[in-house]
């Protein structure tokens, strides 16, 4: 039976006599319950991202404006329970306890709730009331609970949780201005009476951490309760870290002791759900069940052969849209990078400045940022997936396919990401408890085909594939390699989760629960605010990542100058125009500007490294100029295109669709006269670049999420190991 305790004097705050200038309060609810929705609604645009100190979960906090105050809503990423088990939840906990330096302790807990499923959102909102903090339950998604016959007396329910209950439809902003009222209302409360389930074991639990205060260590009689109940999980872990071997031991000895036969889980679940199930029978009414839209359209979905060909088609449609609709867009930043480089190419005068801003800056995250349109598109589809409810059925699909390599569905969303750009395909599988099944996915993840690939996949496959179309001309042969070479690349991932998960990262393939949300329209306010920041991450490192690696990259080209090459190329340049004019001098002074560049990049750093490292490369048929090429792009695969229009004396500002640069890559020669890029050679680097790991963000991002260079390390020998292999192998065999 559930009791109430005391938590202590608890004075009544004043929203407007706030000892922070911004109260906070901290938004939770379950997956699906369209909580983000909600979030947006509130702040608008006034939201900021970052990271939790000391971990890469991204902290979403806004401002919310009640009464003329400011309110700082702290978003937490989406649980079912309090009892910790992957990051995403320890953050969660953190906030809830004030744990977090730079925030202040919530001052009230909004809590997003599912109206159609109540019953399974009210074991966190118990959970919650545990905490002691007011309480405002939304109870979201009226309007579906309505339609299926559900009916929820708002006013009981608010009686039995003690809290303030708001019934809404967050997508079309019903019960916002209610919602409003009661944070304001709740910011003006005491803290509450916490709620207890387990009366021994909280009683416990108490006194524990008394003892614990007065040995000197500094844990929460929440935490403690969390520790004996959680056997195994993040809060007995951190008791572990935070206490010492005797109060180990007594905990576990106190466990046993309360356990009585049982798990204290499980205890507390049939608490719990006893509670449960009487505050629902006394505040909800459901109709007779009958077939839903979703139920129906599930049928299809989830049909092992109707779902896998809808899939398929769904897929086939977003990478037909990233690659046909954002054209007309990359055209124009294109163009408008062409632009700048020209006017201040034209306002400085020729020398290292110059060439610093133009070859260096503009060219360099001018190259980055043409893929901005392709990302969006990429992301617009992902985000409207998620919202209206079909990325769960996806990955309940696909966990069949999982399953085979030991992973589950859960691993499926971060490498979906991944297809855009891995740095936030990593950071999505923190949603993963298992830390074997996380470092797998992390490890599987930068294979899948990112953005940054695309760029060199086109060039090469634009000089080397013939222009070849089958079945009337709906498919076409450089369509079909570029397929190919997806099909690799998650090939590539799937078998490295299969051998992790058969050696290093042994262990049982992972239980799967998902729930399957109903389909519902998204929020358009919501996918774009979405958008907005996926965006805004995208534009930030290009402007600090890959603007340093093309500043670096622009040194080791630019210095030393040769001495000698300006003088030489001086007289070409005064004998070119003594003898000829118009079209064919303007001709001749571009060769001689391509030829000078050319001999200047030969003697640079840059050159002598790629002459130096063209033995290591020369067994998959590589020349020192592709071999500087490939090697400056290992901090950001996106700068080669670049890179090799500069070595081959086309120009620096080149992207994979100039025709000079594929005709000089055709015409590219050895010392004997034998091509450099022959067919066996590009498929050879193609192949390399599907696997090798050419980002340092990434590396960065392994070694953040893994917790170890190790890891990182591993990672990059790995894939390099397996693109220097294939493109060996590719070379060798077609010679």
């Amino acid at each position: 039976m559930s009791t109430t305790a005391p938590l202590g004097p608890h004075p009544p705050q004043d929203l407007a006599r706030s000892p922070h200038s911004t109260p906070v309060v901290a938004v939770i609810g379950n997956p699906n319950t369209g909580k983000s929705t909600l979030f947006n609604a509130l702040t608008g645009l006034k939201q900021k991202t970052a990271n939790y100190p000391g971990v890469t979960v991204e902290r979403h906090t806004g401002t919310l404006d009640i009464d003329g105050h400011q309110v700082t809503l702290v978003d937490l990423p989406g649980t079912y329970s309090l009892a910790a088990q992957s990051p995403d939840e320890m953050v969660a906990i953190d906030v809830l306890l004030g744990h977090v330096e730079d925030l202040a302790p919530p001052r009230a807990v909004l809590v997003v709730v599912d109206a159609t499923n109540l019953r399974r959102n009210l074991f966190l909102s118990t959970q919650l009331a545990e905490l002691g903090l007011p309480l405002v339950l939304a109870v979201n998604m009226l309007d579906v609970a309505t339609s299926n016959g559900v009916t929820i007396d708002v006013e009981r329910l608010a009686r039995r949780m003690d809290a303030a209950v708001v019934p809404m439809v967050a997508t079309t902003g019903a019960g916002l201005r209610e919602l409003k009222k009661a944070l304001a209302e709740a910011l003006k409360k005491p803290r509450r009476e916490r709620l207890v389930t387990l009366p021994d074991v909280h009683r416990a639990a108490t006194e524990l951490c008394a003892r614990l205060t007065s040995a000197g260590h500094n844990l929460s009689a929440y935490e403690v309760e969390r520790a004996l109940i959680d056997a195994r999980g993040v809060a007995e872990r951190r008791f572990e870290y935070a206490t010492s071997p005797e109060f180990v031991n007594e905990l576990m000895e106190l466990r046993m002791r309360l356990s009585t036969g049982s798990s204290l889980a499980a205890m507390e679940a049939k608490a719990r759900y006893d509670l449960i199930n009487d505050i629902v029978n006394e505040s909800e009414t459901r109709a007779p069940p009958k077939p839903t839209v979703s139920e129906r359209l599930d049928r299809i979905t989830n049909h092992p052969v109707i779902g896998s060909v809808l899939f398929i088609l769904v897929m086939a449609t977003v990478f037909q849209a990233v690659f046909s609709w954002a054209t007309p867009l990359m055209d124009l930043i294109d163009a408008a990078t062409v632009w700048l480089a020209e006017t201040v190419r034209a306002a400085l005068p020729a020398g290292a400045i110059s060439s610093l801003l133009v070859d260096g800056a503009i060219a360099g995250v001018g190259s980055v940022v043409i893929f901005l349109p392709q990302i969006l598109i990429l992301f617009a589809f992902i985000i409207l997936l998620e919202d209206t409810g079909y990325m769960p059925r996806v990955a309940f699909m696909i966990d069949r396919l999982m399953r085979m390599c030991g992973l589950s569905g859960q691993s499926f969303i971060p490498m979906l990401s991944s297809f855009a750009c891995a740095v936030p395909g990593i950071m999505a599988t923190r949603v993963i408890p298992e830390r074997r099944d996380r470092l797998a996915t992390i490890l599987a993840a930068p294979f899948m085909t990112c953005s940054a690939r695309l760029p060199v996949y086109a060039l090469l496959i634009g000089a080397f594939v013939p222009d070849r179309h089958f079945l009337g001309g709906i498919l076409n042969l450089k369509g079909l390699v570029l397929l190919g070479l997806y099909l690799l690349g998650i090939a590539g991932g799937v078998l490295t989760a299969l051998l992790m998960k058969r050696t290093l990262l042994r262990g049982p393939t992972p239980t799967f629960l998902i729930e399957l949300p109903p389909y519902r329209l998204p929020n358009l306010r919501s996918v774009l605010l979405r958008l907005l920041e996926r965006g805004r991450v995208f534009l930030i490192r290009a402007g600090t990542v890959i603007f340093s690696v093309a500043v670096v990259i622009w040194a080791l080209a630019y210095f030393p100058r040769p001495e000698g090459n300006a003088a030489a190329f001086v007289e070409q340049r005064t004998a070119a125009q003594s003898e000829l004019q118009g079209a064919a001098l303007d001709e001749r002074m571009r060769q001689i500007e391509n030829a000078e560049i050319a001999a200047n990049i030969e003697g640079s750093y840059l050159g002598r490294i790629g002459k130096f490292v063209a033995p290591l490369f020369a067994p998959l048929g590589w020349d020192w100029k592709v071999s500087a090429a490939v090697v400056a792009g290992f901090p950001a695969r996106e700068v080669v295109v670049a890179v090799l229009g500069t070595i081959y004396a086309v120009g620096s500002e080149v992207d994979s669709g100039d025709d000079a640069l594929v005709e000089r890559l055709r015409n590219a020669t050895w010392p004997d006269g034998r091509p450099v890029f022959t067919l066996p050679m590009a498929i050879g680097m193609l192949i390399f670049y599907a696997f090798c790991l050419q980002c340092a963000a990434t590396i960065v991002m392994i070694r953040r999420e893994a917790g170890s260079w190790a890891w990182a390390g591993f990672a990059w020998v790995y894939m390099t190991g397996a693109g220097y292999l294939g493109a060996m192998l590719a070379y060798q065999l077609g010679s």
